[in-house]
């Protein structure tokens, strides 16, 4: 499911803000933030409440505080006034000047949090989940699009995904993407694919997107395992291969179609021993059958069209 599917979603809202979150917020759920943090950023804060009283305070479930002058994020909740004790990580995962993406998966028992892709945190209820239906976010922090997504777009699809959102990410590997010069951006995938390997692929759509591709590139040739091309104007997605100088049959999926101009996605391809499985946002869209017998040889990752690149890692 894209944001586009989310039940609520905030694009570009003034600072500090704070809006209902209908409803409330769900065992199974995600608050999803993309942002960035201005180069002057001390801290900022992001708070599920009950409420959004003032005078006396609204009770806060949770309290998300970077700190970013002081190289530490602090954890707490509010209650009838007064804080409880402070839960402190050492670790600073946001960066000046740099963009970001916050996920709060809520669970029955606690809020699972990560960053740019990597689990940051758990943070065990002290409050009631279902007391949560306000989103607040304050401080020197610039919020590109916050999100309310659904059960079905935060529940994961396949084991893999499953072990990613349990922030389980120890064996994920940021790649260095580089201009292209036939436009773009490469990385390399050092030692190729393999069955049972993911290539992760966050970014988001230009807000005129007609299309963008995503390739998995064979060592240093032109051969291409899998052209996979998201066209927007005909709500499509066009599958192929190039192989030994040509374009192989064309497959063309018109059922799914997850994403939206100007609208954030993750993509994760996870190799089989005979076919490409991928998933946007947590949900399978559609397999690819192996035109190509060498998964190893499968060396490279290129992407371009119309979009912004986030990031990409290799798990």
């Amino acid at each position: 499911m894209s944001i586009s599917q989310s039940r609520q979603t905030f694009v570009k809202p003034a600072l500090p803000f704070s809006w209902t979150i209908q409803g409330g917020l769900l065992p199974g759920e995600m608050i999803l933030i993309q942002g960035m943090v201005p180069s002057d950023a001390d801290r900022f804060q992001v708070d599920l409440t009950c409420g959004s009283s003032v005078h006396p305070r609204a009770d806060v479930i949770f309290h998300l505080n970077p700190r970013v002058s002081k190289g530490h994020v602090v954890c707490n909740s509010l209650q009838g006034g007064q804080w409880g004790r402070e839960e402190i990580l050492q670790r600073m995962p946001f960066a000046r000047g740099a963009a970001f993406e916050l996920l709060l998966l809520a669970l029955h028992d606690r809020f699972k949090v990560a960053v740019n892709g990597a689990h940051l945190l758990d943070y065990k209820h002290r409050l009631p989940l279902d007391h949560v239906d306000t989103l607040a976010v304050s401080g020197k922090v610039k919020v590109d699009v916050a999100a309310v997504l659904p059960q079905a777009a935060a529940a994961p699809s396949s084991d893999a995904e499953r072990s990613r959102s349990s922030g389980d990410v120890a064996s994920s590997r940021m790649l260095v993407m580089s201009a292209d010069p036939r436009g773009g951006f490469q990385g390399e995938l050092a030692g190729g694919l393999g069955a049972g390997s993911s290539v992760v692929i966050r970014g988001r759509a230009d807000q005129a997107a007609e299309r963008f591709a995503v390739n998995l590139r064979v060592g240093d040739g032109d051969d291409i395992a899998l052209h996979l091309n998201p066209r927007f104007k005909q709500h499509a997605i066009v599958l192929n291969s190039f192989l030994s100088g040509s374009w192989g049959a064309e497959e063309r999926r018109t059922d799914v179609f997850p994403f939206g101009p100007g609208l954030y996605f993750e993509m994760i391809i996870r190799c089989e021993a005979d076919s490409f499985r991928v998933a946007v946002n947590g949900v399978h869209q559609l397999d690819y059958k192996c035109r190509v017998r060498d998964l190893a040889g499968v060396t490279r990752l290129h992407v371009t069209g119309d979009l912004t690149l986030m990031d990409a890692r290799l798990m």
